[in-house]
């Protein structure tokens, strides 16, 4: 059967509190239920980077954890240190969430993999979550067999933040960090930078070490001074 692989960390602020549902409240209402142990199956997310698939799949395996429910993140990167093995011996875990499904497309050994994954799981009470850029016909699959299996699953496509959301999101990951940034200050600081998700973060972790050195609170002339010494 092989060994379980290493658990990936889970980022410390990938959690429901911290997703900004905005127009995906139902795939979020779906896996806090799926979390909680009340609902099961294979589900699909997809959609452009930094819409959040990643944050959400580390989010139901916080949340399943909690409940009590042996849950695992797993990114599938086949350029990277994982071998198509590392997909065995998982039957043993509650919630398994595989993010970059579509990275191993045309790949195979990983697609056989993976097809086994999710006949184990579809024939199961556990739950298995898949993020991928693309829905499951369109991921690139060439094993039948795997296409299938994709194509039951649950999809959800996720859609981009509305300007009221990406504002809720800076202000929720600021109060999460300890920070306090109001929203005129986070309107300034979106007109500012690149508003996707992930970029929107690095910024909050740079302006938080720049406010712990210089012992400033989050003020507009201060990010103000902060964008100007980035540029230069």
């Amino acid at each position: 059967m092989g060994q379980l692989p290493l658990p990936f960390k889970l980022h410390r602020l990938a959690s429901f509190e911290t997703f900004v549902a905005d127009s995906n409240e139902t795939l979020v209402s779906h896996l806090e239920a799926v979390a909680r142990g009340e609902r099961g199956g294979v589900i699909w997310l997809c959609g452009a980077r930094g819409r959040g698939k990643t944050h959400l799949l580390q989010a139901s395996c916080r949340a399943a954890d909690r409940a009590g429910t042996r849950a695992m993140y797993l990114p599938l990167d086949p350029g990277g240190a994982l071998e198509p093995d590392c997909l065995l011996g998982l039957d043993s875990i509650g919630l398994l969430a595989l993010d970059q499904v579509d990275t191993v497309a045309g790949r195979p050994p990983w697609e056989t993999r993976l097809f086994s994954v999710l006949d184990g799981f579809q024939s199961s009470r556990r739950t298995l979550l898949l993020a991928a850029s693309s829905a499951p016909a369109a991921a690139g699959f060439v094993l039948a067999d795997l296409v299938s299996r994709a194509a039951a699953a649950a999809v959800y496509r996720l859609n981009p933040l509305s300007d009221d959301g990406q504002q809720q999101v800076l202000v929720a990951h600021a109060h999460f960090r300890g920070l306090d940034l109001d929203e005129a200050t986070a309107r300034y600081l979106l007109a500012r930078v690149d508003r996707e998700v992930g970029e929107l973060c690095r910024w909050l972790e740079r302006l938080d070490r720049a406010s712990l050195i210089e012992q400033r609170r989050l003020t507009v002339p201060f990010i103000r001074k902060a964008l100007a010494a980035e540029d230069s």
